[in-house]
């Protein structure tokens, strides 16, 4: 238990040394990890807000901003917890092989739920029952906070496992953890409208997020992906994202 604390307390200790941020800093590949981080977490953070906002909705404004406020302290307070637990554990292979097959299990999911839609079986997100046993037992506003703690926490689990898919760097996993939850209140909103325009670019992200599985298999197996392939592969995504995109958008004002 010692050796764990010990480790955790250094992570963070890693997070204040200067010296490492002028060396990130002045790194290309550093800000290309960074705004792989940046545009990952802002995708995901889209969906995840719109949850939010729908579980917060039964309550009067006032209170849906205190609820979402405690969630968002809660949230920060995990993710820090949780890289900090990671960065020790991730050491071990067959924590990556696990996290590499929940990352796997949730591209999954997502290609088969759109298949659902496509399908005619769509599931409308629901808000919050007042009858839920967390309203019974704490009450409106802070029932809801804690579902949406319990929420928040778990999309922390997916964003901090991605997070160390892309690099087990320090700097890195605390910096995608802190853009997560800005992400998620801050420009969730921005991604969404963005989202409404690119649809493509929701699916595009979760293809991007069976990659990072691939890649933390390959690590195990001690395959390492270069930083500069990883960033090809994320350019070629998303390049071909909108050029999809535009050319559907072209045959649609042909044919209409």
């Amino acid at each position: 238990m010692s050796e764990l604390l010990n480790n955790i307390v250094q992570t963070y200790a890693q997070f204040f040394d200067w010296h490492m941020w002028v060396e990130v800093l002045s790194d290309p590949v550093s800000w290309g990890l960074i705004g792989t981080l940046v545009l990952m977490e802002g995708l995901l953070s889209a969906d995840n807000a719109l949850v939010l906002a729908v579980m917060v909705r039964h309550l009067p404004e006032k209170q849906r901003k205190k609820a979402l406020f405690y969630g968002l302290l809660g949230a920060y307070a995990f993710r820090f917890i949780a890289i900090g637990i990671g960065v020790f554990l991730i050491k071990l292979w067959w924590v990556k092989v696990i996290g590499a097959a929940y990352l796997g299990w949730l591209s999954f999911k997502y290609f088969r739920d759109k298949r659902k839609k496509q399908a005619g079986i769509d599931e409308d997100i629901q808000g919050m029952s007042k009858n839920s046993i967390l309203i019974r037992m704490f009450g409106t506003l802070w029932g809801t906070v804690a579902a949406v703690e319990l929420m928040d926490i778990a999309f922390s689990v997916d964003s901090v496992l991605a997070a160390f898919g892309v690099s087990e760097k320090v700097w890195v996993l605390l910096t995608g953890g802190m853009i997560g939850v800005l992400m998620m209140r801050g420009v969730a909103g921005v991604f969404l409208k963005l989202i409404e325009k690119v649809p493509e670019l929701e699916t595009a992200a979760y293809v991007l997020i069976g990659f990072i599985a691939l890649k933390m298999l390959m690590a195990v197996a001690g395959i390492e992906i270069p930083p500069a392939i990883f960033f090809a592969f994320i350019l070629l995504i998303f390049g071909t994202t909108i050029v999809y995109h535009l050319k559907k958008g072209k045959k649609v004002k042909e044919h209409g």
